[in-house]
């Protein structure tokens, strides 16, 4: 694996970590260009796109498989009944949202909430677990 130096706003140093010598697939992601990489739950985050750079997120195992990817939507395409239980449950707006499919090819939808969390649903619309 090749190292890769990261500045961290939050704590301003520069830290090292190693991530997969894969990159995003060309044919899989062909919009892939300006890859930036982070270490997410002891795995590796590819993201690229949109204003942020992170409207498209391909999340990987430190040996190069696959785990998920997750594209950002609209939070009015979310499923109809993601936004009543996060008001009833977290009595916060939604401030992202994004459409993903995981390694198995489970179709699941994220809600960002206030905090940093990530409430996963599953492709129906019922919650599944806070990330």
């Amino acid at each position: 694996m090749q190292p890769l130096v990261v500045y961290s706003p939050r704590t301003s140093k520069l830290r090292r970590f190693r991530r997969p010598l894969k990159q995003p697939s060309p044919k899989k992601y062909p919009a892939a260009t300006k890859v930036g990489w982070e270490k997410e739950k002891g795995n590796y985050e590819a993201n690229w796109g949109g204003k942020s750079g992170e409207d498209n997120a391909a999340m990987f195992t430190p040996a190069g498989n696959f785990v998920e990817y997750v594209n950002a939507i609209a939070i009015s395409a979310l499923p109809a009944t993601v936004a009543p239980y996060i008001k009833e449950h977290y009595k916060t707006p939604i401030k992202e949202a994004g459409k993903g499919i995981d390694a198995a090819g489970k179709t699941f939808y994220e809600a960002e909430i206030k905090g940093g969390k990530d409430l996963i649903f599953d492709e129906t619309g019922k919650f599944i677990k806070v990330d």
